[in-house]
């Protein structure tokens, strides 16, 4: 029991009114313990199927998750969560690589929304935009060969709330991109590469606060299916990605 993860009071006061309620059917499993159960998992990285028992059925464990997934139940929370309390004068923006573990493989494909799998080869990358405190608001999933500087319009779009100011690297370098922030109303703190015949200036002191994106991803990676992709379907693997999001920073 005392290598078990359970959901505290404080974390299940946040989570507790998102919660389904006078769902036809039978009556429903303990969510709380449920979702204790959920994330065991993901933190843990163990299969579905070593989900202990103390959980209840590793099946309603699964399923439900997988459910909930289907409906888009956990980013929607995530969303919510951070529109509710986004902080972000000082927005930051980058992206991480994981690593596809073989049993992401081999899903069957479909034009379907949320029925395709991670099909994008062995690496993924996950999109984040974080607030001045370093919170996710925004975390989208590509493949990993996609450009960050190209993604950012679909990240940006979007943002929980106002953003006055985005601090980049020099990956967001591109002057269209820089245009259409300041259009927005948007500094672009971001650096120039050694490429560019003019040099671009950029507040330092705010560039140095990009560490706390940084530490979103590390702390996100804390959660070891997170840190590798078991998932052969992008929404479950979003929704685990959102979940893991939702306790480490908005609870």
């Amino acid at each position: 029991m005392a290598d078990l993860f359970w959901l505290s009071d404080e974390q299940w006061a946040v989570i507790g009114p998102f919660m389904p309620v006078n769902q036809p059917g039978p009556e429903r499993k303990d969510d709380r313990k449920i979702i204790s159960g959920m994330l065991h998992v993901l933190i843990s990285g163990c299969r579905w199927q070593d989900c202990p028992a103390e959980y209840g059925p590793r099946t309603t464990v699964y399923n439900r998750f997988n459910r909930w997934s289907r409906r888009g139940f956990w980013r929607a929370m995530l969303a919510a969560l951070a529109k509710a309390g986004w902080s972000g004068e000082a927005a930051a923006i980058d992206s991480t690589y994981v690593k596809a573990h073989r049993s992401a493989h081999g899903g069957k494909g479909g034009a379907k929304a949320g029925h395709r799998p991670v099909a994008w080869g062995r690496t993924t990358k996950i999109h984040a935009l974080t607030d001045v405190l370093g919170r996710p608001g925004v975390l989208l999933l590509t493949s990993g060969n996609a450009s960050d500087v190209r993604t950012a319009p679909d990240v940006l779009a979007e943002a929980p709330g106002r953003i006055r100011s985005l601090t980049a690297d020099k990956g967001y370098d591109a002057d269209w991109l820089r245009a259409d922030l300041r259009e927005k109303g948007i500094t672009p703190v971001i650096p120039g590469k050694r490429s560019r015949k003019r040099k671009i200036r950029h507040d330092k002191r705010r560039y140095r606060e990009r560490w706390r994106v940084e530490a979103t991803f590390c702390r996100l990676k804390d959660f070891r299916r997170i840190a590798t992709r078991y998932d052969k379907m992008a929404r479950n693997y979003a929704s685990a990605v959102a979940l893991a999001a939702v306790i480490a920073f908005w609870c």
